[in-house]
């Protein structure tokens, strides 16, 4: 098996509860082993991942999920999300073809797109998760995932699998020091023996190795200094 994204991982105070909101909103089963609640996603959907850690800052957070129109209008999504458990931000208003700040109810942002959007057409209920980070982030995960570039505007990245759906998208803007790097990850997967190769391989392409975590994931750091995991 070549190395794989399997999930983005939101740490906190609360991962059961976040787990069953994110269950309910994509209609996945959860998963649980030493690594957290994992909700597995499919070749175009990527997974998502609940671990125990710090709770939300004052700061936004550095990585939020963007919904996109699938089997439900934004309104029927923004519904559905408040039944379990969500909340509007903000002053709750959302103006004619605009999206939606939501937060789940753990306080984690995610935006539901607009109807309209043609930027993620095509990409799945899950269409993108964005970050906070520079360009050289975007083309290192460009070339470690081997997800190609399909948006490269000015400092702003995005990629997306061969096989579409999901995209990761980058901001162009500097990590705020402020932040906690471990709260949110991205947790990869690899054949054990593949591993070796693997971390010589993303080092070569600007990550730093950190060592082996509590539960035996690989943690490293991309060039933006912000971790991320290996499992095996």
């Amino acid at each position: 098996m070549p190395l794989e994204l399997e999930s983005v991982m939101f740490r906190g105070t609360d991962p059961s509860r976040a787990a069953t909101f994110w269950a309910t909103m994509f209609q996945r089963s959860p998963q649980e082993d030493p690594d957290g609640i994992l909700l597995a996603g499919t070749p175009t959907q990527v997974g998502l991942r609940f671990g125990r850690g710090g709770a939300h800052s004052p700061l936004k957070n550095r990585v939020h999920l963007h919904l996109s129109r699938v089997d439900r209008t934004q309104r029927e999504t923004i519904a559905a999300a408040e039944k379990a458990g969500g909340r509007r931000l903000g002053s709750g208003n959302i103006p004619a073809g605009s999206y939606a700040v939501m937060s789940d109810p753990t306080g984690d942002e995610f935006c539901m797109i607009e109807d309209q959007n043609r930027y993620l057409d095509g990409c799945g209920p899950f269409g993108e998760a964005t970050c906070e980070g520079t360009r050289a982030s975007g083309r290192f995960w460009s070339e470690a995932l081997g997800w190609p570039l399909v948006w490269d505007q000015g400092e702003e990245t995005a990629i997306q699998s061969p096989a579409g759906g999901t995209k990761l998208a980058w901001s162009g803007d500097q990590i705020d020091p402020a932040r906690d790097p471990s709260r949110q990850v991205f947790v990869l997967a690899v054949d054990p023996g593949g591993l070796p190769d693997e971390l010589e391989r993303l080092v070569s392409l600007g990550a730093t190795l950190i060592g082996a975590g509590p539960t035996g994931a690989t943690i490293l750091r991309d060039p933006d200094g912000v971790e991320f995991l290996i499992r095996s």
